[in-house]
């Protein structure tokens, strides 16, 4: 998976919270294609309402990272886009219960529109009566798209992705993976490329969760 020595590193960072204004971002519906709105409409769940901390919002930033990289705090179940001139975009995210949790420094290996779903032995081992393969639609666990991410050249068999579950964002009970409402992660699919660096902080070392009582509105670097 990811090398240790870049897992010591991560586990070192430090988030401080900045106390500045977070400013919502509705997804420009431009990004919505015809095939989108048809599966969306179809969708088999509930419209979710996503606490207010969790959804799409400009907040200012203040870490290093590059614009146009994406960095995952888990603790606080926030997903950033780095923007130039210390902005970035953050969406709420559901994480991998800690056990399964990914952390470490991934490209954006792939990327695929409603993508199919082939669980993995592991994925089989812990939950019994899973198809071989689940085909691409509002049914499939991942959602309207998803981002593959790769190590040293190889598929770590992590993904960031959409989700048939949005009413689970803010929590940690995913496999691993981290999941966006598919509206989010259409939005974010249209802002990133194949070659994308994301960073997934070690937990432990992000922001508390908004949830617990804890005010957050930026990502500092201190």
């Amino acid at each position: 998976m990811i090398p240790k020595a870049i897992l010591v590193v991560l586990a070192g960072l430090s988030l401080g919270a900045c106390v500045t204004a977070a400013t919502p971002e509705p997804a420009p519906e431009a990004t919505l294609k015809p095939r989108d709105r048809e599966l969306l409409a179809r969708a088999p769940y509930q419209k979710a309402s996503i606490p207010a901390p969790y959804q799409r919002h400009i907040v200012d930033y203040h870490r290093n990272e590059a614009p146009g990289t994406i960095v995952v705090d888990s603790d606080a179940r926030f997903l950033y886009l780095v923007l130039p001139n210390k902005k970035a975009i953050r969406y709420g995210v559901t994480v991998g219960e800690e056990a399964l949790a990914f952390s470490g420094i991934a490209k954006v290996g792939n990327m695929a529109e409603w993508p199919g779903w082939t669980p993995t032995p592991d994925i089989h081992k812990r939950i019994e009566g899973l198809p071989a393969h689940v085909a691409g639609g509002p049914e499939n666990p991942l959602g309207a798209r998803a981002l593959y991410l790769y190590a040293n050249g190889k598929d770590t068999l992590y993904r960031i992705h959409g989700t048939n579950q949005p009413e689970y964002i803010g929590t940690a009970i995913s496999s691993g993976c981290i999941r966006l409402t598919n509206e989010d992660v259409i939005d974010l699919y249209s802002r990133v490329k194949t070659g994308t660096t994301v960073v997934v902080l070690a937990p432990g070392t992000g922001q508390p969760s908004p949830m617990s009582g804890a005010k957050v509105a930026g990502l500092g670097n201190n």
